[in-house]
């Protein structure tokens, strides 16, 4: 496998880097589009920006500690802004570029930052018309556009302040830095409260990028697709430090929605996402073929259903006959190779991470032959805890842990971490860096299991759990995305903490629902409509009753909601993982009102959301 390029005691991110950059020179690191193409910028270009930006915040009076704010979408500023401030040690301190302007004044704030990086006008429009409340706050750069205000530096007045700064004077910094230096506070989005600032150091990440590299072959001849927010640990140390130490090279998507045209575009070898792509990819491939010709159907599920039967025996250390292993191999390039064409082509693998993956997704991409390697981490472990692997692999579980990091689950479930990757605490909490370990164990606040060969299954989330009045355990995790693997739900929310039994909010996949009402003939004006007529919620039903067939009764879904549209942005997180609290306060009198009928029969219904929850 391959390794961190001459990895050494006290070294730092930029440092790193600059060594690829000396021996990668003319080579493309970064591919951008504008204009409708994507353009290469090489590694020289990578270091002639990084000097650049780094030696402007000296001279912007940037000291060794100092802190540095990015809210911008993935871009290469992204990257020359962050390394910038690193190869000064100076900790970056990145904001999702979708938030809303309290909580970035609260990052602000609470870190003390006193030079940030900002994509919009718009958006630095709002923060000077409050900038009495980070009076730390010395400096606003643009990276695009002006604006007239004494704090607010256009790019280009930002660059020219690195000649004021000579280049041995950025060398000497750069040399300085220390590998147990803070390298970025990373303020944790959560699902509850504010968020908290967790310190990372450069040695955190790079004991992750390291083990990593012992289980996954990265190389200078590999692309990856950058979508996940920068912001986010997973896909900064993944799909950012990780690549540019190896040598790869990082293609930047125009944003979520564009993924599918950019990836025929860009055609990487390895992609990294959290698993709402996949489940989107696994319903649109359903779809496709269930609406097809009834041989090509026969033909696909067939096909699948052989290729599924070699996988199972490949996981359970079973032998495959040579004549399964030649049916699937000839299944793979005559009836699934059409499903590489949308990816580009050249995809090795995907990298699943930061929420739970259904095992049923799991198995048909495995089967198809472009595997999904779930992984498990948490922002406080820089990330990665376990990860499935091409030699290690079990279905429903995140994987063994990385080498060098330790797991235990505790009497109660939790699971437990220790190694190189966890974090130092939380900026100017001590209490809360305290009721986060147990005797030398990071809580990870995750409820899970190790079976005899070391796989890791996560079951939910602790603060999660549903408890009903019968005093029964539920997961709701492992019911929502299994109701999520079905071609006419997009989403869901379990609800019945301390109830009779559960119900639960479902999003429709409204592509598939209009389809639907087209071939049964169901008029609507609007979604408003269908979710609310009698047919559809019959067809919902028989859904989720088939999903939930073989699950103790426990944990069927009694009622359930169908609402008009997805969550809302308030409602998810940025990396789309559902906010629990925030929707059951904005859906509290429809929650509510699946317990208030209490004759028999399911009484399911619909719907209509204006704003927030609220008819």
């Amino acid at each position: 496998m391959h390794s961190v390029p001459e990895a050494r005691m006290n070294d730092t991110l930029p440092r790193m880097i600059f060594e690829q950059i000396q021996r990668l020179g003319k080579n493309t690191v970064f591919r951008r589009k504008g204009n409708g193409v994507y353009r290469d910028i090489s590694w020289n270009a990578l270091g002639e920006n990084l000097q650049l930006f780094g030696r402007a915040l000296l001279a912007l009076g940037l000291h060794r500690g100092d802190r540095v704010a990015i809210m911008a979408p993935n871009c290469p500023e992204w990257v020359y802004a962050d390394l910038g401030a690193l190869a000064g040690s100076a900790p970056s301190i990145p904001v999702y570029h979708t938030e809303g302007l309290q909580t970035l004044l609260h990052i602000v704030k609470d870190s003390g930052s006193r030079v940030l990086f900002l994509h919009s006008p718009l958006v630095t429009g709002e923060v000077t018309r409050v900038l009495k409340e980070v009076p730390e706050l010395e400096y606003i750069v643009l990276l695009e556009g002006s604006l007239e205000h004494p704090k607010v530096l256009t790019l280009e007045a930002f660059l020219e302040q690195a000649k004021l700064v000579p280049e041995e004077q950025f060398t000497r910094e750069l040399a300085q830095g220390d590998e147990n230096d803070v390298a970025t506070l990373v303020y944790t989005s959560g699902t509850t409260g504010l968020p908290k600032g967790v310190m990372l150091t450069h040695r955190n990440f790079l004991s992750n990028i390291a083990a990593c590299l012992e289980l996954f072959a990265i190389g200078e001849e590999d692309e990856c697709l950058s979508f996940l927010p920068l912001s986010h640990v997973f896909e900064r140390m993944a799909g950012y430090y990780l690549m540019l130490l190896q040598g790869a090279t990082i293609a930047y998507a125009e944003n979520f929605d564009s993924v599918p045209a950019n990836l025929q575009e860009v055609h990487p070898t390895v992609v990294m996402s959290v698993p709402r792509l996949y489940e989107k990819m696994y319903a649109r491939v359903m779809e496709r073929v269930l609406s097809g010709p009834w041989l090509k159907k026969q033909l696909f599920f067939t096909a699948l259903k052989v290729a599924k039967a070699r996988v199972r025996k490949e996981l359970a250390g079973q032998r495959v006959g040579g004549g399964l292993r030649l049916l699937v191999d000839q299944a793979r390039s005559i009836v699934f190779s059409k499903l590489r064409k949308p990816l580009g082509g050249r995809l090795r693998f995907f990298v699943s991470g930061g929420a739970p993956l259904a095992a049923d997704i799991a198995e048909f991409f495995l089967a198809v032959g472009i595997p999904i390697y779930e992984g498990y981490g948490l922002t406080e472990t820089s990330p990665v805890i376990a990860a499935n692997t091409a030699e290690a692999y079990k279905l429903g579980s995140v994987g063994r842990p990385i080498p060098g990091t330790e797991v235990r689950v505790a009497d109660d479930g939790e699971i437990l971490v220790k190694g190189p990757g966890v974090f130092q605490g939380y900026w100017a909490a001590p209490e809360q860096t305290e009721e986060a370990f147990r005797d030398g164990w990071f809580k990870t606040g995750d409820i899970g299991e190790l079976d005899e060969k070391g796989f890791l299954t996560i079951t939910d989330r602790k603060k999660d759990l549903i408890v009903t009045a019968g005093g029964e355990n539920i997961a709701p995790q492992f019911l929502e995305n299994r109701f999520k693997t079905d071609k006419f739900l997009a989403n869901a929310l379990v609800y019945g903490d301390r109830k009779p039994y559960l119900t639960a909010l479902l999003v429709p996949n409204f592509d598939t629902l209009e389809k639907f009402a087209h071939t049964e003939e169901i008029d609507f004006l609007n979604h408003c409509d269908l979710v609310n007529h009698p047919r559809v919620l019959e067809q919902i039903r028989r859904r989720v009753d088939h999903l939930q067939a073989n699950l103790p009764p426990i944990q069927h879904i009694k009622r359930f909601t169908l609402i008009s549209q997805d969550f809302a942005k308030e409602e998810v997180t940025p990396t789309l993982k559902i906010r629990r609290h925030v929707i059951r306060d904005h859906f509290h009198t429809v929650l509510e009102g699946m317990y208030l009928s209490q004759g028999k029969g399911t009484h399911d219904s619909g719907f209509c959301v204006v704003e927030n929850g609220e008819e």
